[in-house]
């Protein structure tokens, strides 16, 4: 279960400006990507040492342990000391709140854009 223990470090909300250059398809690609270059290989999820060893990839290596702790605690939302992909993905939106007040607009333009698809099921 997630824990409600705030972090001390002050994240830089980048989401809501990549949501409004890329889309919604393309924040969740993004943040599938930024997924891929945390995670440990061999678990397919994000553990501490991997999220230790590649945080200065996205600009977090002033973090400390205990900041990467924490994160790791906020997001494991099935209690097993990992992140997964959707565990990671749902901690990304919820460290940004702005993100959040433009999720409105991120659905309707992702309705747009498939609007008039016709599938096969249908």
């Amino acid at each position: 279960m997630a824990s409600n223990t705030q972090s001390s470090f002050n994240f830089e909300d980048q989401l809501p400006l990549m949501a409004e250059k890329l889309g919604g398809e393309g924040l969740i690609g993004e943040l599938c990507k930024g997924f891929q270059l945390l995670m440990d290989r061999e678990k397919e999820a994000i553990t501490f040492e991997s999220l230790k060893q590649n945080a200065a990839l996205l600009g977090l290596q002033d973090l400390t342990d205990e900041d990467l702790r924490c994160m790791l605690r906020e997001g494991d939302y099935d209690g097993d000391g990992v992140l997964n992909q959707m565990e990671f993905c749902v901690l990304m939106f919820r460290l940004s709140p702005d993100l959040m007040d433009q999720a409105e607009i991120l659905l309707h333009q992702a309705l747009e854009h498939h609007q008039g698809l016709q599938f096969p099921f249908f």
